[in-house]
């Protein structure tokens, strides 16, 4: 019964992250990015914008539903996997751990105060203090 539950739940996960998740940054940022450029960043595969900047990458909080729905729309990658390979490129100084936060509000101050982070939110949560980079 409990597998049965978790398969549900993370069915309707994937729903909800394929009806409206968006990569935001600040409006004085980048442009747009590419589904690869969204991969190789939040998997920290790449440190740099298409501008040439440091990307501060901004998180939801590890366990969350957003977050856990996010990368499996947007890097095919489970939240333990996730976990380790930002554990790994800290440990070894390959890059900086994402800043975690707790809500898509906090998600979108963030974002709106730093030209270099991007973020991602639930569509819906979208406000004009950040634009929008790549949707799913």
């Amino acid at each position: 019964m409990k597998k049965l539950t978790a398969l549900f739940a993370t069915s309707l996960l994937s729903f909800n992250a394929l009806a409206g998740m968006v990569v935001v940054g600040n409006s004085a940022g980048v442009d747009s990015l590419s589904q690869a450029d969204v991969q190789k960043l939040f998997l920290g595969k790449s440190t740099k914008l298409s501008n040439g900047s440091n990307a501060r990458i901004v998180e939801l909080t590890d366990g969350a539903a957003g977050r856990i729905a996010f990368h499996e729309v947007a890097t095919g990658r489970s939240e333990a996997q996730v976990q380790s390979g930002w554990s790994r490129l800290v440990f070894t100084g390959k890059a900086e751990a994402p800043i975690q936060v707790a809500d898509y509000a906090a998600v979108i101050a963030e974002v709106a105060s730093n030209p270099n982070a991007i973020g991602y939110i639930d569509e819906s949560a979208l406000t004009g203090d950040v634009k929008v980079l790549h949707k799913f």
